[in-house]
């Protein structure tokens, strides 16, 4: 029997795995018009790109509407981080909601990740309320509970819930915040990051002045921490000419608001502020996880925190400089190893005698009997050895082809579940 459950188990797992699928917001809530306006911000606020690269999320929707307390006049950098209260990054549908512990919870959502958020402004007091209502409110102490759960409109099982709320989650200041501009102190924030290095070049190449007039427009920095320029090895920046700084420092900007959740959706080389006509000057990012990687074609670096994310404007640490394969060169392949020895087979010994083609042929000894299971031996358990095993099946027994494996695991889930259906 525990040889069964440990391939009933894998067989859940590995079924559970090929069907979880990748949900996409914008195509679920088009489904629905009332959620239109709710769903537009979503998109121009580049929110929808992080709800479609997470996984265990909730989405608190709000109708047309409620919407116009969100809009009104505030700019799109607060819209946005009002509607990231509305993301939650947990699970909840209709029946968890009224199964909280304690009748209350706390719940982290997307606005804690973009580094503009201090101590509890992040999350969500989610509260299961007297009637059978539930009501979503700030985290903050003393917040009200303005906002309550109306209607279920779309799950995918713990990958994605879309639950309808009444009115929209206001943290305490968040609609007072000022959207970035030209005069964002950009080394200040840089510094208090620990990437003091980086903006003392951005002031001295006079690139900072490039940075501040392109976030009107839309800007992403990618900021190597002092740790960085320390690490580096085999390059000396210093003997750069002032051009190839100002090349490299622009480099490290995106001119464009590409916050994480859209990194990870890029398949397409990202261009830069150095990118100029046949100077590609451009860069690639990969994902594993929640994990976002800049690939350079000489290097790559993590990026490792966010110091702001505000549209339209981020800025990122990373902890490795970019290195642009313009003025660095590709990064060089790997030397192949050394050849394997071979040492010469003997040769055969001249002296030795040769078979006799007329030399009998020796008798084949009788099998021996098969061998009874010892004293004590459980009844159902699997015998020692099968008696039409082989040494060569026993040794392969263990190196099974995964492929191989997952395709005869998927057959026999289908046969399982198509057994139960007609019984």
């Amino acid at each position: 029997m525990g040889a069964l459950h440990i391939f009933l188990f894998i067989l859940i797992s590995v079924t559970v795995t090929v069907t979880v699928k990748a949900h996409n917001i914008t195509a679920i809530l088009n489904q629905f018009p009332e959620y239109s306006e709710f769903n537009s911000y979503l998109s121009q606020t580049k929110l929808a790109d992080e709800i479609n690269s997470r996984q265990t999320i909730t989405v608190l929707a709000l109708p047309n509407s409620a919407m116009s307390a969100v809009v009104g006049k505030h700019p799109l950098s607060v819209i946005k981080n009002v509607l990231s209260l509305h993301v939650l990054l947990d699970y909840f549908d209709g029946t968890k909601l009224h199964k909280i512990s304690d009748g209350t919870t706390l719940s982290t959502t997307l606005y804690q990740t973009t580094g503009n958020a201090n101590g509890n402004v992040g999350s969500v007091n989610i509260t299961d309320l007297k009637g059978g209502k539930v009501g979503f409110g700030s985290a903050i102490p003393n917040s009200p509970l303005a906002s309550t759960y109306t209607k279920s409109v779309k799950q995918i099982q713990y990958n994605i819930s879309v639950l309808e709320i009444s009115a929209p989650i206001i943290a305490p200041g968040i609609l007072a915040a000022p959207a970035p501009s030209g005069d964002f102190n950009i080394t200040g924030a840089l510094e208090k990051a620990g990437c003091k290095t980086f903006a003392s070049l951005l002031i001295k190449s006079g690139v900072l002045k490039t940075y501040q007039t392109a976030i009107d427009k839309g800007l992403t920095i990618f900021a190597p921490n002092d740790e960085a320029f320390k690490a580096v090895k085999g390059i000396d920046l210093d003997k750069l000419s002032s051009a190839d700084v100002v090349s490299l420092l622009q480099y490290h900007a995106v001119p464009s608001y590409t916050p994480i959740g859209t990194l990870k959706t890029k398949k397409d080389p990202i261009s830069t502020l150095a990118t100029n006509g046949a100077s590609k000057y451009d860069l690639s990012a990969s994902t594993e996880g929640d994990q976002v990687t800049l690939d350079t074609g000489v290097d790559s670096s993590r990026i490792a925190s966010t110091v702001i994310d505000s549209t339209p404007f981020c800025i990122f640490t990373v902890d490795s400089i970019l290195l642009p394969v313009e003025l660095f060169g590709k990064a060089p392949s790997p030397a192949p190893g050394p050849a394997p020895e071979t040492s010469p087979a003997p040769a055969p010994d001249a002296s030795a005698p040769t078979p006799d083609a007329s030399s009998p042929t020796p008798t084949m000894s009788p099998p021996a009997p098969p061998t009874s299971s010892p004293a004590g031996a459980p009844a159902d358990g699997p015998a020692a050895d099968s008696e039409n095993s082989t040494a060569g099946k026993k040794k392969n027994a263990g190196n099974l082809n995964t492929p191989a494996l997952l395709k005869a695991l998927l057959t026999v889930s289908v046969s399982v579940i198509v057994s139960v259906y007609l019984s």
